[in-house]
């Protein structure tokens, strides 16, 4: 990626969660800053993709994808007293601006490196977006320091449970990178839960998903943005557990998109692709 701004996968992704607002209404997902976020991006071929015909399915992966996170935040919220919620790799991310817990006394971390972090307060100014008293950058340089050190310094208390979200990031992290961080989420106290998102092998696609998918994995090495994780469901599950979460529960792309957009054909166009969000409690 760019240092000093968000990745261009980070870009796209905040594309199609705007391209869902002003195309499909935000039935999915409603996300009131998602245009204003982009800014001048919006103007950027690659931003500008999200809006062409035939881009349904990948809008309303993103857009249920962002919907499963925060669902399961409000449960955590409601049933488990939860009061403070990590962002993983924050990028474009508008939750910590429009937290309907706020009031609640939920706290939200967002976590990006130091420069994209300056960035994003440029561009939140630009928006006319005000940062919440609620919301605390915790700028962290992983070459650096690691994820506690950092949480630790912008206030967060390891104490407590907390909620993490972590989408469009996981396949970005190396093996190492993976263990490091869910390794220190399993390690806080009971309660605390992380949403993420990630792809099966490229070997576990059909022949015409596993070319998509390579093409797609080969044009992000192209912009400095390799693919370095992928998972097979039921290892993953395992996996969790042996870092030391307590329970898993997996849904496919197409499940998601099923369950938020049931009148919608993204449900059988987002089958066998491969694409998952994981929840994992402590």
């Amino acid at each position: 990626m760019q240092v000093g701004q968000p990745s261009l996968t980070a870009r796209g992704a905040a594309a199609l969660r705007a391209a869902h607002q002003e195309l499909d209404g935000g039935v999915v997902f409603a996300d009131p800053f998602a245009v204003a976020i982009l800014g001048d991006y919006a103007d950027d071929p690659l931003c500008a993709v999200a809006f062409e015909p035939g881009r349904e399915p990948l809008r309303v992966s993103v857009a249920a994808r962002s919907r499963c996170a925060e669902d399961a935040l409000a449960d955590a919220v409601r049933e488990r007293a939860v009061r403070q919620v990590v962002v993983l790799g924050a990028g474009l991310d508008t939750f910590g601006y429009r937290n309907p817990h706020a009031a609640s006394g939920v706290r939200v971390f967002e976590v990006d490196h130091p420069a994209t972090h300056e960035w994003k307060r440029r561009q939140l100014l630009e928006a006319g977006i005000a940062v919440p008293d609620a919301l605390t950058f915790a700028p962290i340089d992983f070459e650096e320091s690691n994820l506690a050190e950092g949480l630790t310094a912008a206030g967060f208390d390891a104490g407590r449970p907390a909620f993490f979200m972590c989408l469009g990031v996981v396949p970005y992290l190396t093996a190492e990178a993976v263990a490091a961080t869910f390794g220190f989420i399993a390690s806080l106290p009971t309660g605390t839960e992380v949403v993420f998102d990630y792809g099966e092998p490229a070997s576990a696609l059909s022949p015409e998903q596993r070319a998509l998918h390579e093409r797609r994995a080969e044009w992000a090495a192209q912009q400095g943005e390799p693919f370095h994780s992928s998972f097979v469901p039921a290892e993953l599950a395992d996996r969790l557990r042996s870092w030391g979460f307590a329970e898993t529960a997996d849904a496919s792309f197409s499940e998601l998109a099923r369950r938020y957009a049931p009148d919608s054909a993204a449900a059988e166009a987002l089958r066998d692709t491969g694409g998952h969000v994981m929840r994992a409690w402590v």
